[in-house]
């Protein structure tokens, strides 16, 4: 079986944690967060020295319980795959306890973008060098990946790891495979978009030919890295005079919130029926049906007043020549 690998594990759980990996990856599945929450599992068993290879109803409470620094959400997701794990384990004849699934209490709500914040968010990103000349690649990644996020409405990993083969620049679709729920589907880029995704294209082939990601990382051979996006994000909101008095601290998945927001706003401001327009833009974003996407629409009802009034969608991001220093 390949070997699929990103973490080294050195805890009782070891040869467990790395078969369901492998098993997770060759169906499949991209698994590479859940490989990282796994390491952290793997750290915490070595430091609470468990050295049975079973999970116990005992280490699953003590992986369970919430911690200070993080959210409810945060912390089903890392109970869940500890629950894949025990599955994973039992599926070999090892008894192991199986944490209940339990569901978020909450939904968190995303940040609301306005005009101005997303104006200056923008402003920011096309201004910023890393420091050292050997990262100023990335500042052309970072100008079309976060473009991307709000003009598309995609989700972090999306973005991430599209591939070459997946860009169609001569139609204007990205081509997004095996996202949430293992499904496919394509997204339709505006004009300028395209534009600026050829420009990009072409300036990458001649820094990086043979790599077959889109958004290259610093070994080429793989997709830039979801957790260094997160936290480069964070970065550069913090450098807009609008980071000092938000309500809540914004994440990448607010530039998606933001495109369904204004996409949905225009369509109101333009008496078009969301009844109408509803399925395709639950496809476009993926979900499995309009209903995933109502989400949204309550979050509209009260926004409406703050975002009808300058509803520019996109067109105002999009840089007419993206700076770039080799």
């Amino acid at each position: 079986m390949t070997n699929f690998i990103l973490y080294k594990y050195n805890s009782v759980f070891a040869p467990f944690i790395e078969g369901l990996i492998n098993q997770k990856k060759a169906d499949g599945f991209v698994y590479d967060y859940q490989s990282y929450i796994l390491k952290t599992f793997d750290v915490f068993c070595l430091n609470h020295r468990h050295i049975s290879p079973i999970i116990t109803r005992d280490l699953a409470m003590k992986w369970a319980v919430q911690r200070e620094t993080e959210g409810i959400n945060f912390r089903n997701q890392r109970v869940s795959f500890l629950r894949q794990l025990s599955l994973y384990m039992n599926s070999l004849g090892i008894n192991s306890y199986i944490p209940k699934n339990n569901a978020s209490k909450k939904t968190s709500i995303p940040h609301l973008f306005n005009d101005e914040e997303l104006d200056a968010f923008f402003e920011v990103v096309d201004t910023y060098l890393p420091e050292g000349k050997r990262w100023h690649i990335f500042s052309m990644e970072y100008q079309l990946l976060f473009r991307l996020y709000y003009c598309c409405g995609l989700r972090l990993a999306e973005g991430c790891n599209l591939k070459k083969q997946d860009v169609d620049l001569k139609n204007g679709i990205l081509k997004i495979r095996q996202s949430k729920g293992r499904k496919d589907r394509q997204v339709y880029m505006a004009d300028d978009l395209t534009a600026l995704c050829r420009t990009y294209q072409e300036k990458m082939n001649s820094i990086h030919p043979n790599t077959v990601w889109f958004f290259p990382g610093r070994n080429p051979k793989q997709p830039i890295a979801k957790t260094s996006i997160d936290q480069k994000f964070k970065q550069l909101w913090e450098m807009t005079s609008f980071s000092r008095n938000c309500d809540k601290q914004p994440t990448v998945h607010a530039l998606r919130h933001a495109f369904v927001v204004n996409r949905m706003n225009r369509w109101m401001s333009e008496e078009i029926p969301l009844e109408t327009m509803m399925p395709y833009l639950s496809r476009s974003l993926g979900h499995s049906s309009p209903n995933g996407t109502l989400y949204y629409y309550h979050n509209v009802k009260t926004a409406f007043q703050i975002v009808a009034e300058k509803n520019r969608v996109s067109g105002n991001v999009i840089p007419e020549v993206m700076p770039y220093e080799e």
